[in-house]
């Protein structure tokens, strides 16, 4: 993907009291570059914005997904057909809904956006084209429901919006339901509001901009 280095490494950020590895620092760092320089345009996305500062501020774990209370940092990727007409949806089992692609941010993720690049290919085959320049489209936090291993708890996400660099949709790739959804009828797969605000949102974004079939 287009600019993988160097990004802004927040140098002009304050400085975080919480001893933490340095490779740790410098992620904090880059995501705290991202979600401040986010100028959220709706209701939902100025709290996300808010709380997800507090918690990369406070937080000694931002990114462990144990860190149930007040959750963790993850990433996903708005993805858009090479021509912008479509945009790339998974099917969420534990969710039971249709969302963009992401998850959880590993250790050997050197950022956020490799993180949000990764899920995309894990979960869908779909590489993000090397010139794709992203853009940080939602800072959203929701609460994911308990199950047999974790408790309820909120996943504070950055979605980055990407172009695709080809629209072959790997079926061996992380078993889940992909599908290109053409951008006029998403309305029939049940997006949530923070999917649909990044989508306005990342209009300006694309080369063009997104035309909707007809």
């Amino acid at each position: 993907m287009a600019g993988n280095g160097p990004w802004p490494t927040g140098g002009d950020l304050i400085h975080l009291l919480s001893p933490m590895p340095t490779h740790d620092r410098a992620r904090r760092d880059h995501t705290l570059w991202w979600v401040e320089a986010f100028d959220p345009t709706t209701d939902q996305g100025s709290r996300g914005r808010t709380l997800t500062l507090d918690l990369l501020r406070d937080s000694p774990a931002p990114f462990d997904r144990s860190h149930y209370h007040p959750g963790h940092v993850t990433a996903s990727g708005l993805v858009f057909s090479p021509k912008g007409r479509q945009v790339l949806l998974v099917f969420h089992n534990r969710l039971q809904r249709w969302l963009q692609p992401g998850g959880h941010v590993e250790p050997s993720d050197p950022d956020v956006l490799a993180t949000a690049v990764r899920e995309v290919w894990e979960e869908t085959g779909i590489r993000v084209a090397s010139d794709s320049d992203p853009h940080l489209v939602s800072v959203d936090v929701h609460e994911i429901p308990a199950n047999d291993r974790e408790p309820v708890h909120a996943h504070h996400d950055l979605m980055f919006c990407f172009t695709a660099e080809g629209d072959a949709i790997d079926a061996s790739a992380e078993a889940r339901e992909a599908v290109w959804c053409p951008i006029a009828r998403l309305s029939g797969y049940g997006v949530d509001g923070a999917l649909l605000s990044g989508i306005e949102r990342a209009f300006p974004a694309l080369p063009n901009g997104p035309l909707p079939d007809r």
